[in-house]
């Protein structure tokens, strides 16, 4: 069971009484990224009043790092469910992470001709990697088509896989749509078919829960900041015996085993072969403290609230005649709309002007402009602490415009 009121009481972004524009605080851009709760304020602060480096140093205030380092790799080993806490690469956040399995695993083994199967509604972090992946190795990327709803489904997968598959790379929730796609019955499909998935879960960690094993992923990508952990940390999951095959994306100190004037070079196991140089440590004791806030609250009752509150913010703007809704039936917190004959950017603009905040633009998935008919969209993300009042507040504030001027000359 949530309870708003008294989760808001850990978020000093709440209890500071926020206000913008002069209106209280309405945050609706959690898909962007969320607030910091206590517990992960205070374990960022920890490490700089303990300060060491990690791996680097034989003294007792190294070793306290060390062990940091490895109770959260634990910590997310157990919150996806890895077989290994060696599965488990610390990166800068959900787009390092898709670089890395398109550049440490799809440089070095796809051939000409090969296939990267993609949708039109993923994220650039995930299409781009794989455009410049297949100039260099000859690939050809597919697109695997989505329904007039815009939903990904298995059938679609089916019909667009074939022999020269090597990699299905797709999101378990879209960051525009939002729909939450069945990985499950999609891995299944391209393992049938002798290929690998790849799945951005930047949109799915946060708010799910995600199970590796039981969807049977290959590699998993995703952030801390969307999760309530700091910015500059992220995860790649991946299959060991994969993470064991693939080049390292950077290089440096911590990485190697040894090197040689000659050029000899031999790296160190995953994940420390992943990991060059001075991790992000301030960002690794914060996302451990985020994971175990996030477990407290439980994962199941996240997920559920959510839902319940999609399904009433999408109830209250089917009865404005001025709204367009382009997911009504999308499962996650994430609604994407826009108000007749007003610009998404001056939309948002309006309601910035009300002390809403919420995300405009083309969401970094402008493929998916063609497919929607729009150049444009306005995006609401929630999340567990968002309150119903949130949601009436939004819906008010439609009613009585939407062209930016009216923020000015209202």
């Amino acid at each position: 069971m949530i309870d708003v009121k008294k989760i808001r009481e850990d978020f000093p972004m709440y209890k500071e009484n926020l206000k913008m524009q002069g209106h209280p605080l309405v945050f609706l851009d959690n898909a962007a990224t969320t607030f910091k709760p206590e517990p992960v304020l205070k374990a960022v602060e920890s490490y700089y009043y303990h300060t060491s480096n990690s791996h680097r140093g034989d003294y007792d205030l190294a070793y306290d790092v060390d062990v940091q380092v490895l109770e959260t790799r634990k910590a997310v080993k157990r919150f996806i469910n890895a077989k290994s806490e060696n599965e488990i690469v610390f990166t800068a956040g959900a787009s390092m992470s898709l670089n890395l399995v398109a550049y440490g695993y799809g440089a070095k083994y796809l051939k000409e001709g090969d296939e990267i199967l993609l949708t039109e509604a993923e994220h650039a972090s995930n299409i781009l990697p794989w455009f410049k992946v297949a100039e260099m190795t000859g690939a050809v990327i597919k697109y695997i088509p989505l329904t007039k709803e815009g939903r990904l489904t298995a059938e679609n997968v089916k019909k667009t896989i074939g022999s020269r598959t090597k990699l299905v790379c797709v999101a378990h929730i879209t960051n525009v749509l939002g729909y939450v796609n069945d990985i499950k019955e999609i891995a299944k499909v391209a393992h049938e078919a002798g290929a690998l998935i790849s799945v951005d879960g930047a949109q799915s960690v946060p708010h799910i829960k995600v199970d590796v094993q039981d969807l049977d992923i290959d590699f998993l990508s995703f952030s801390g900041h969307k999760m309530c952990g700091p910015t500059g940390i992220g995860i790649l999951y991946g299959k060991y015996q994969l993470l064991d095959m693939m080049d390292p994306f950077l290089s440096g100190g911590g990485m190697n085993a040894k090197f040689e004037m000659c050029g000899n070079v031999s790296y160190l196991k995953p994940p420390a072969k992943f990991e060059a140089g001075t991790q992000n440590l301030e960002g690794i004791y914060g996302l451990r403290a985020a994971i175990e806030y996030l477990e407290k609250i439980g994962m199941e009752n996240i997920e559920k609230y959510e839902k319940e509150l999609k399904i009433y913010a999408v109830n209250e703007l089917k009865k404005l005649d001025n709204v367009i809704v382009y997911n009504p039936e999308s499962e996650s917190g994430i609604i994407t709309f826009n108000v007749k004959g007003v610009f998404a950017q001056d939309e948002a603009t309006f309601l910035n002007s009300k002390g809403i905040a919420v995300r405009s633009g083309q969401h970094c998935a402008k493929i998916l402009n063609d497919f929607l008919g729009t150049v444009a969209t306005v995006r609401a993300s929630v999340y567990f602490y968002t309150s119903k009042e949130d949601i009436d507040e939004l819906i008010n504030v439609l009613k009585s415009g939407g062209d930016f001027l009216d923020a000015y000359f209202a």
